[in-house]
């Protein structure tokens, strides 16, 4: 079986990212294939792009080197991984990924996925229990016959054990027009791409334009195992938050996250206007549910009045839309609603 296992070390869009010498090298030796439409990197950093005749080569952070190729026995540069395109299967690690090649129309394209315990898209749900797709476990528990039966060429997996949101550092992709790239769908990647752009923008300028004289403050997260998992101003939710229109309390940490002890957090927090929080409640999640959780919890200013805003994402697909409609997650059109 010949797969790649391939590390992906960022999972946001646009959204997170800044420009940076991203854009793809364009001259007499462009690809002219069609299918090998012209990829252009916009916002994302630690992501680039550069087409020679036969050969696409893709840089992702510091190490991740690839060189896309039509011809297996095309001779690609040293330092770089053979990855020859279409690939015509895969398997995905998390909803992430898999978001991709749902608003690409790709998901034949899947043909495993770690499970669907909080999926919520029908068609993959229908594929998996049709066996079209099957479910190769749990992190640490994977069925190795299975994975073999799917024969993937590419396997997708994440370099973080619980999530990876929280842990991006450097790295943000525009990663529709990767798996575009990987799939021969370059020109549809573009469109699509094209298309949360305008809309993720156009409510950004309304944003802008509302000319607030004191922005609202916003904190994000929760005590877990004794530490809170604090969001940096390098992470993408920092990002997003600006874009909303709130004056993240976080905002000039330069690191994309840590994890603090209660009491500093509770510093940096104590009087934000609103309280992000984002779990797998099973069940109603409730102000008494969070003070249960942590009694220190109800001295935070959002909590008092009221301003806890909450997603379960047992009830709410966040991952599945996150990559490819930050839009929704950023105007608050996704039923993450005040307590």
């Amino acid at each position: 079986m010949k797969t790649l296992a391939w590390m992906i070390t960022a999972v946001t869009l646009f959204c997170a990212c800044t420009v940076k010498n991203g854009k793809s090298q364009q001259g007499a030796d462009a690809i002219s294939d069609d299918s090998l439409a012209t990829i252009e990197v916009k916002y994302a950093t630690g992501f680039s792009v550069r087409d020679s005749a036969d050969i696409r080569l893709v840089n992702i952070g510091r190490k991740d080197r690839f060189a896309f190729v039509r011809d297996a026995a095309a001779v690609v540069p040293e330092g770089y991984t053979k990855v020859v395109v279409p690939i015509k299967s895969t398997i995905c690690m998390t909803s992430l990924q898999l978001s991709n090649f749902t608003v690409l129309h790709a998901l034949d394209i899947v043909k495993g996925v770690t499970g669907t315990k909080n999926l919520f898209n029908k068609d993959v749900k229908q594929r998996v229990k049709d066996g079209r797709i099957v479910k190769i476990g749990m992190e640490g528990e994977f069925d190795s016959e299975l994975i073999l039966a799917a024969n993937p060429d590419v396997i997708l997996i994440s370099p973080f054990k619980r999530g990876g949101y929280d842990a991006i550092k450097e790295t943000g992709a525009e990663w529709v027009k990767l798996v575009g790239m990987l799939i021969g769908q370059e020109q549809e990647s573009n469109k699509v791409f094209a298309g949360i752009e305008q809309r993720y923008n156009d409510l950004k300028t309304k944003v802008e334009n509302a000319n607030y004289e004191v922005l609202p403050t916003v904190t994000s997260g929760e005590m877990h195992y004794g530490t809170w998992r604090a969001v940096g101003g390098k992470n993408y939710l920092a990002q997003l938050f600006k874009d909303a229109g709130a004056d993240y309390v976080i905002k000039d940490d330069e690191e994309a996250g840590e994890n603090l002890e209660f009491e500093a957090m509770y510093a940096l927090s104590a009087k934000a206007d609103y309280w992000r929080i984002l779990n797998s409640y099973p069940g109603e999640f409730s102000y008494e549910a969070l003070k249960a959780s942590e009694p220190r919890n109800a001295l935070f200013k959002a909590f008092k009045e009221r301003k806890v805003i909450y997603c379960n994402m047992k009830q709410q697909p966040y991952y599945e839309i996150t990559p490819v409609e930050p839009d929704v997650i950023s105007g608050g059109r996704l039923s993450a609603s005040v307590l």
